[in-house]
């Protein structure tokens, strides 16, 4: 899922978005807001022992699934709405969004849940591993070229038995104001299984409609800092938007781009590896400070 903005590898995606992108959380009522903070994690404990039904394939568990991915978006402050195009009852379908924070996955999964493929790096530890089992995850080393094929041929094998895959095509975060170019590489997974691809946008926005880069995970930042911000912050509106259903034809780089189209076209972001502006990070404009 997440990547740095730097690596040691040329064909590695990267982002012109870091951690100064982000916009913090003015503090006008230092008490209310430490309340606020201190419900909402407990809330989130109370909702952790839940997260292995996010893997379980019983009856009705995709119905349980959206119901828990919801709750714990309610948890950290976040209200999302569904647009776009009917959710259709399709077995085997690879799902692609734009990739901004971790906060994602329970976006996709409050709409369509699958199992994920993320980076193995993330789930190194014991625990995290075992966390990895429990949900399914397809583990990427993006480091690593020659593994490429065997996780696509992971994800085909998943998709013709039906099952429900999801991928982030960037290949790293951005900030919620830029975004970058969709990956062909997983797309090649649909086309070995004749399987369609579902697009979905993510965006998030402060209460007034204005895009917020509170949630985004971007360079240098902390998993625990990026917590903090959403445990503290008011309210954050995610608009999720379901494109049309694609095909997936024989050419994976025009699949890709098809998506692409289809999740960036009119939202007024900028798209690619390049600043907005001469500054440091991509958007200065995303470091001020979002109400509390």
């Amino acid at each position: 899922m997440r990547g740095r903005t730097t690596t040691g590898h040329s064909w590695l995606p990267r982002a012109s978005c870091d951690d100064r992108c982000v916009g913090d959380v003015a503090v006008s009522h230092p008490v209310r807001v430490a309340m606020r903070a201190t419900l909402r994690l407990t809330a989130a404990l109370l909702l952790a022992p839940g997260l292995p039904l996010l893997g379980m394939p019983i009856p009705g568990s995709t119905q349980v699934q959206r119901a828990y991915c919801r709750l714990v978006l309610r948890c950290f402050g976040v209200r999302i709405t569904v647009s776009g195009s009917p959710i259709r009852n399709v077995r085997g379908v690879l799902v692609v969004s734009n990739h901004t924070s971790w906060l994602d996955v329970f976006a996709i999964g409050a709409v369509l849940p699958g199992s994920f493929v993320a980076r193995a790096d993330m789930f190194t530890g014991p625990a995290t591993g075992i966390v990895a089992r429990l949900l399914q995850i397809i583990p990427i080393e993006r480091a690593s070229l020659r593994r490429l094929p065997g996780v696509v041929e992971t994800v085909a094998h998943r998709l013709r038995a039906g099952q429900t895959v999801v991928a982030f095509p960037e290949g790293t975060t951005w900030c919620g104001r830029v975004a970058g170019r969709f990956y062909p590489a997983m797309f090649q997974a649909a086309i070995d299984a004749g399987r369609p691809v579902q697009p979905l946008r993510l965006t998030y926005h402060h209460a007034g409609g204005s895009v917020s880069t509170t949630p985004a995970y971007v360079g240098d930042d902390t998993l625990l800092r990026s917590v903090r911000r959403m445990l503290r912050v008011r309210r954050t509106v995610l608009r999720v938007r379901v494109e049309s259903l694609q095909l997936p034809g024989a050419d994976r780089r025009a699949l890709a781009s098809r998506c692409q189209r289809a999740v960036q076209a009119g939202d007024g972001r900028t798209y690619g590896s390049v600043r907005l502006h001469r500054s440091p990070c991509c958007c200065p404009a995303a470091t001020k400070s979002s109400k509390k």
